[in-house]
């Protein structure tokens, strides 16, 4: 997986692959009634709602989120009163339909305070059926929690938690504007694990400034200590000319590529010796965790919050910038506040653009979808449920795998491509053979792929 040769054979950068076709390819001619005739078309049988609180007491210099940086606790009253009533809006269409997950994403859900937290939530239960067993999880910054909110949450229902710990290292910390103490992280695990919370994930940054190997080896032992059910593993991606918050980091502070590297390899080759399993491209869970369990059953999924047990579910976007997936369409909510404001004032409904997938992007969907989750395209499943030939389809696809296959990275067999488990880490190079888009001019940029 760490042949270095072979790594830098395939430099690249392109999307992260938590949708196809990628929120660079929606359209602002997708409106409203195209919206109501995918809910109507989807069959899907249940729900997943995504909740975007924007706003964050402070800056993390490292960010790339839409937020909205602000001490007036008065902005997330003001927010409410709009988020609550695209709630009411939404909720209209999708009666027939219960919520499986919930997931309270920012910026900072804990941002808000209890009694707005509590707002939010009782709106959601009054507008959306809830089954008994539902997933409702919600991000936190530790900087700004205590174990009596963690109570709290719990007494809300929410059954998941994910903490930013990002690293632990003081030197670190500094330079991204995010000093936190580790016992403070650790006491909200275990306050966490007491109040009965089916999982805590802890998210991890390598290519952070001034990482070293010896700072992140104190970072996974810490996480290692606190004995949580999953970690994230993501990679600093510096875009200082989409991301100005970026720019106030030195360049002459952040690992090189190869020491890039050098982090991810350890921190992989760490958490897999503490018994995570390694799930897609930058996720870990304990054997016993359900995401773990979804992979070695390759029912596995991916969305715009990163890999879900959630299958044949749709999910609808809530708040500014949120982002749904309802039958075969995406669609995106207007960026700013102002635009949300006004959208849901004057238009009743936030929408700003989205997508309507054609038959080639459902089938490519599946195909970039089995590559990022579980490792094995059935060729044969395709074929028959798209009513296609594989190989005729993909041809120029195939051809142009040949050096993946050369490199002994896949096997193309007459039914089935299976991916090597040492390519994992080239996952979203392969997808980037099956996308139609990236040849478009988007004039963004993404990530290194490594």
């Amino acid at each position: 997986m760490f042949d270095s040769a072979l790594l830098q054979k395939y430099p690249a950068r392109g999307p992260r692959y938590t949708s196809y076709p990628t929120a660079l390819n929606f359209s602002p001619r997708f409106t409203k009634p195209n919206l109501l005739k995918a809910v109507a078309q989807s069959h899907n049988k249940s729900l997943s709602l995504y909740v975007h609180i924007p706003f964050c007491h402070s800056l993390c210099y490292y960010c790339g989120c839409n937020k909205v940086v602000t001490r007036l606790q008065s902005k997330a009253d003001l927010y409410l009163d709009y988020l609550l009533k695209e709630i009411e809006l939404q909720a209209k269409h999708f009666t027939q339909k219960p919520v499986t997950q919930l997931h309270l994403g920012g910026g900072t859900p804990n941002f808000l305070n209890d009694s707005q937290l509590q707002r939010l939530m009782e709106g959601l239960n009054t507008h959306f059926y809830f089954t008994h067993d539902a997933q409702l999880s919600i991000e936190i910054d530790p900087r700004n929690m205590s174990c009596q909110r963690i109570d709290a949450m719990a007494d809300m229902g929410f059954n998941r938690l994910s903490i930013g710990l990002q690293d632990t290292d003081p030197n670190v910390q500094v330079a991204i504007n995010r000093v936190q103490p580790t016992e403070l992280i650790a006491r909200l695990v275990e306050r966490a694990k007491q109040r009965n919370f089916r999982s805590v994930n802890l998210d991890l940054i390598y290519g952070l400034p001034f990482q070293t190997p010896q700072s992140f080896a104190n970072t996974l032992s810490a996480v290692h200590k606190m004995q949580v059910e999953r970690v994230s593993l993501f990679s600093y991606a510096h875009l200082p000319e989409r991301f100005a918050a970026q720019r106030k980091l030195s360049v002459d502070t952040l690992p090189n590529t190869e020491q890039k590297l050098v982090l991810m390899r350890q921190a992989i080759e760490t958490l897999c010796g503490y018994g995570y399993q390694f799930i897609g491209i930058d996720h870990f869970a304990l054997p016993s965790d359900e995401l773990a369990k979804a992979q070695q059953n390759r029912t596995l999924s991916r969305n715009f919050q990163g890999y879900t047990t959630d299958t044949n579910t749709d999910l609808l976007g809530l708040g500014v910038s949120a982002i749904s997936a309802i039958g075969n369409s995406y669609s995106q909510n207007h960026k700013t506040l102002a635009g949300y404001y006004y959208a849901i004032e004057h238009q009743q409904l936030a929408l700003e653009k989205g997508l309507i997938l054609s038959k080639d992007d459902l089938i490519r969907q599946r195909v970039i979808s089995d590559i990022m989750c579980n490792l094995v395209v059935d060729k044969t499943a395709i074929s028959l449920a798209f009513d296609i030939e594989f190989d005729l389809y993909f041809a120029d696809e195939i051809s142009r795998l040949s050096t993946f296959i050369d490199d002994q990275l896949l096997i193309n067999r007459p039914h089935v491509i299976c991916i090597e488990s040492k390519a994992q880490l080239l996952l979203r190079n392969i997808c980037m053979v099956f996308d139609q888009y990236l040849s478009l001019d988007t004039g963004e940029k993404f990530s290194a792929t490594i």
